[in-house]
């Protein structure tokens, strides 16, 4: 009997505890919708589970509705990804080469972008496991239901107060780790528009895949 109750008992926290996962989940979805931009600084780390190395990088983020978004790396070589109306592009100024990409080609899959501008539907696309709270953040636990090389296993933290992505965490099929932390975000201030237009500078090589599937 008494094995039963425990049982129960345990069985009445995990049910809990996805209720108010889901609750959490309903709430940032509401919150991104309705904002309209954002911006902050990043810091990023790139782990090798093979190697056990880890690439830190850090830059700025601007996000702007329906689905613009300026990813500029500084830190420790500048990388741009530029996500506007049409067209996606990837540009790498020291190498002076430039990657073309459809917008679809970007959000069509589980990419950080999709975490980091609310566009990852997290019921539809998740099961969501409550982790507890993690330096005053509310964590996540995400298991794909559909998972992908890229990702089959995903973190949030998440500001139980405004409901807004603080860190996210994303792992791959081999273990390899892409965790981005947003600081200093502010949603005050409306990006201008030419911050998510791109034009490849002269001398820069131009690999276009937007004919890709």
């Amino acid at each position: 009997m008494r094995i039963r109750l425990i049982s129960i008992a345990i069985l009445s926290l995990l049910l809990a505890g996805t209720a108010q996962a889901n609750s959490l989940a309903d709430a940032i979805q509401k919150r991104y919708d309705s904002m309209q931009s954002f911006q902050a600084d990043f810091q990023q780390e790139l782990s090798n589970a093979a190697s056990g190395s880890v690439e830190k990088r850090s830059g700025k983020i601007w996000f702007k509705q329906p689905s613009l978004v300026r990813w500029e790396t500084q830190k420790p070589e500048k990388e741009l990804l530029v996500v506007g109306q049409s067209a996606v592009w990837n540009y790498f100024e020291g190498d002076k080469m430039a990657m073309k990409y459809r917008s679809n080609q970007v959000f069509n899959s589980k990419t950080m972008i999709r975490f980091l501008s609310g566009k990852a539907n997290l019921k539809e696309d998740f099961k969501i496991e409550d982790q507890g709270t993690d330096g005053g953040l509310t964590k996540l636990r995400l298991l794909p239901k559909e998972p992908e090389p890229t990702m089959v296993l995903a973190y949030i933290w998440v500001d139980p107060k405004t409901s807004v992505l603080g860190k996210v965490l994303i792992v791959d099929f081999f273990g390899n780790g892409n965790q981005v932390t947003l600081i200093g975000l502010t949603s005050d201030k409306r990006p201008d528009a030419k911050l998510f237009e791109f034009t490849p500078p002269a001398g820069t090589q131009v690999k276009d895949n937007t004919k890709n599937k």
